[in-house]
């Protein structure tokens, strides 16, 4: 009966190890990669807190969030263009809102640091956090709004752009 018990005990400890329990270690690489201690050296503190350990700013606190002047937002660390002013909205979240991004440049990946699913932002030349999206944004555009920190943004006016 030991024999039995052991053989069952074994076979189900070896059956438990598939594929699925695997985690995964392919890091996705990026155009412009840097040390912590680098990125911690070029960003100011709170950019540094937000882009590369996806911290989030205080609500109303971002430089950005009642910005109405026509340009560009870049990411603060490679500066990527990511979203253009005219599609910046008030979403009275306290935060830059915006209703789409420049194609290409956003990387969209699955976050659960609060216990539920959430759609991250992420710049896709540098992997920096920009914050979330949600499906709560302008319905008579794409219905979808891009919350995002003003300490991952630098904004170049129109002007500069041409």
């Amino acid at each position: 009966m030991k024999n039995v018990t052991a053989l069952i005990l074994a076979i189900f400890l070896f059956s438990c190890q598939g594929k699925a329990q695997e985690k995964k270690s392919a890091k996705k690489s990026y155009a412009v990669e840097k040390s912590d201690a680098e990125w911690k050296s070029q960003l100011p503190s709170l950019s540094y807190r937000v882009l590369r350990k996806a911290a989030t700013e205080y609500a109303f606190s971002g430089k950005y969030n009642d910005n109405k002047e026509e340009g560009t937002y870049l990411c603060l660390a490679c500066s990527t263009p990511l979203y253009e002013s005219k599609h910046k909205y008030d979403s009275k979240s306290g935060w830059p809102s915006f209703d789409r991004a420049i194609e290409g440049n956003i990387e969209y990946d699955t976050d659960y640091k609060l216990g539920y699913k959430r759609t991250e932002l992420k710049c896709n030349t540098c992997g920096g956090h920009l914050g979330h999206s949600f499906q709560d944004g302008p319905r008579a555009t794409t219905g979808v709004r891009h919350c995002i920190n003003s300490a991952a943004l630098n904004f170049k006016p129109s002007k500069e752009n041409e």
